[in-house]
């Protein structure tokens, strides 16, 4: 019996083969994109972290760079009172309370010049110590705490614990903590 020529192998995908690779890589592909997805979604989340902690900072670098005396800084001993009472050896007049006094602010001609003025503040769309708008931050609030704290070896009325809050257009809120001491009997920087 003579041999039967041989038929050339085929090479090549079946149907079968065919649909199924496009199968797999048709999965691989739509979790790929969920991936790239989920990463564009929340891709905004953390600019507005960012900018809560730019403000937060830049608040408490502020506030921490003021005077922290005694007496008020407009007051005739400031820079010889030992002690944050009306008497010789302490305030002439204006012992410095933990709040503004009337009449100072954050803007304008007669600005705050102690850390504890800033107690309380708050404001409502971000605005620089000109009293002006921020662009792109009309959105956010943000407000300070100014709380007297001992910390390590400084007792309390040594140190202050300044807390800046700072809440976004997303209504997320960010907390940052600071302290200011006196190193001096009367810090008047």
């Amino acid at each position: 019996m003579p041999a039967l020529p041989r038929r050339p192998r085929q090479c090549g995908l079946s149907l079968i083969e065919l649909l199924l690779f496009i199968v797999v890589v048709s999965i691989a592909l739509a979790a790929l994109l969920k991936v790239f997805v989920t990463a564009t979604t929340a891709s905004a989340d953390p600019m507005i972290r960012r900018q809560q902690l730019a403000i937060a900072e830049s608040l408490l670098r502020e506030v921490e760079l003021m005077n922290f005396t005694w007496c008020d800084p407009d007051d005739a001993n400031v820079a010889t009172a030992t002690s944050a009472t009306v008497s010789p050896t302490g305030c002439a007049t204006l012992v410095e309370s933990g709040v503004s006094e009337p009449g100072e602010t954050r803007y304008g001609t007669t600005p705050f010049d102690n850390v504890n003025d800033y107690a309380g503040f708050s404001m409502v769309g971000i605005r620089d110590v000109t009293n002006t708008a921020i662009a792109g931050l009309s959105g956010y609030s943000a407000s300070i705490a100014v709380t007297s704290a001992a910390l390590d070896n400084v007792v309390a009325g040594e140190a202050l614990k300044i807390t800046v809050t700072v809440t976004a257009p997303d209504s997320s809120t960010l907390t940052l903590q600071g302290w200011r001491t006196r190193f001096a009997p009367n810090d008047a920087n």
